[in-house]
């Protein structure tokens, strides 16, 4: 469980895919001019990682990695086809994303007219691809772990469009000066909230650490600089 509870709030926080790795930049600058369009992008990306990462972790696991078909028989044992990472990962996210697109369109058409070409582009997002890479790369060993991975990143990145269109709504009726306005300012918030996202670092220490057992070496050492500043007290109080 605090397994699960540390991947959460490491990976919405201090891995953030905006904050952290700088990834689907484009979307998160050109579609959080209005928190409405920043909230419908956010929830879809919170969908398609949702779904990709766990639906890649099964791919991977059973597909993917070096012997890891090995359940369709002994012979299949010695293949690797890590080389298809890519392909396979891609093909999946354009496969939610267009499952994506078409549900937006059915019930929500000014949504899918105000994200415009964004929608369809999440497919080639690169946070979306990261986190499937990420997910590959660090080797999580459960499908809920992935499942956790894969929501909390996505809430990440939601919380980020989130946070900059609200900011660049109030901003806009502010006194900025003029060479900053635009993605000026933007990227100098975006810089701000980052050291900010990144300071939660501190929620995943944990207490003081036991100290490590003294070795003879060390207690050996810590004698003889007892001696000595015993011996240096006692000089001290001679000459004086």
């Amino acid at each position: 469980m605090i397994e699960h509870i540390e991947l959460f709030f490491k990976s919405i926080f201090i891995d953030n895919m905006v904050f952290a790795v700088f990834l689907g930049m484009c979307s998160y600058l050109a579609v959080s001019k209005k928190v409405s369009t920043a909230v419908g992008l956010g929830a879809a990306v919170i969908f398609v990682l949702a779904i990709t990462v766990p639906l890649n972790w099964l791919l991977d696991q059973y597909l993917l990695q070096p012997g890891a078909l090995s359940w369709l028989g002994p012979e299949y044992a010695d293949y690797d086809l890590g080389f298809l990472s890519f392909i396979m990962f891609i093909a999946t996210i354009a496969t939610m994303v267009q499952l994506v697109e078409i549900v937006v369109e059915k019930f929500s058409p000014s949504l899918y007219n105000s994200l415009g070409i964004f929608l369809p582009l999440i497919a080639v997002n690169c946070a979306i691809l990261g986190g499937s890479l990420f997910m590959q790369s660090r080797e999580i060993e459960t499908f809920g772990l992935a499942l956790n991975y894969g929501i909390s990143s996505g809430i990440g990145w939601f919380l980020a469009i989130l946070a900059i269109a609200a900011i660049r709504e109030k901003i806009r009726y502010s006194a900025v000066p003029a060479p900053l306005r635009g993605l000026g300012i933007t990227f100098i918030i975006t810089g701000l909230m980052g050291i900010g996202f990144l300071s939660f670092g501190g929620m995943l220490t944990g207490g003081d650490e036991e100290a490590a057992p003294k070795t003879e070496e060390v207690l050996n050492i810590e004698e003889e600089q007892n001696e000595n500043a015993k011996k240096l007290a006692e000089n001290t109080k001679t000459i004086n």
